[in-house]
């Protein structure tokens, strides 16, 4: 068990999401970010599994089957797609679907895949780390496609424009929302998003 190793990491990644969130203007999300990571339903097992270098949540994954830490997580940080997750009432898909996540989280959840490639790939980050674990991921087939379209235009500017440009970019593009809730359903689909 590292507790102070736990926390330190954590506390890090806080720090780097707060900032970044600040940046857009997102000052509330900024301080909010990850607090359930300090709750002991997160905190214990995360300085039991940790190892510094990957989310210790894979660890417990690994030993126990699931990670309870993840789904305490995944429930109540919205900046997470699977908390988007829902049953479709669109009669062309059946079962659970990822729903249009608000441009706020989609922001958040930017900003935290930087930040979290920043504390885990250290020196060996670059600007398309975050790119390359999202390719490798469950998230672009789960995803609601227009937050996918979005976060992968995110990733991909930052890949190539870097970090300043998507930041000016990202907080410009605050003021609208892709989710639409209050405009269209949310099944519809998006007009496709291009990077400029």
């Amino acid at each position: 068990m590292n507790i102070l190793g736990h926390f330190k990491t954590i506390t890090k990644h806080k720090i780097y999401v707060a900032k970044g969130c600040f940046k857009l203007g997102l000052y509330y999300q900024g301080l909010m970010h990850d607090m359930s990571k300090y709750t002991p339903t997160e905190f214990i097992p995360g300085a039991i599994y940790y190892r510094g270098t990957a989310s210790p949540n894979n660890g417990e994954r690994m030993e126990k089957g699931v990670s309870r830490a993840w789904l305490h997580h995944k429930g109540r940080n919205k900046h997470h797609f699977e908390y988007w997750i829902d049953y479709s009432l669109d009669k062309n898909q059946k079962g659970l679907v990822g729903m249009k996540i608000p441009k706020k989280y989609m922001a958040e959840m930017f900003v935290d895949r930087v930040s979290a490639g920043k504390i885990y790939n250290g020196r060996k980050f670059t600007k398309e780390s975050p790119l390359e674990y999202f390719n490798k991921g469950i998230g672009a087939t789960i995803m609601n496609e227009a937050s996918r379209d979005y976060l992968t235009m995110l990733l991909t500017m930052y890949a190539q424009k870097g970090e300043e440009k998507t930041y000016q970019y990202l907080k410009k593009d605050l003021k609208k929302d892709i989710s639409g809730y209050d405009k269209i359903s949310p099944f519809r689909k998006t007009e496709t998003i291009h990077i400029g």
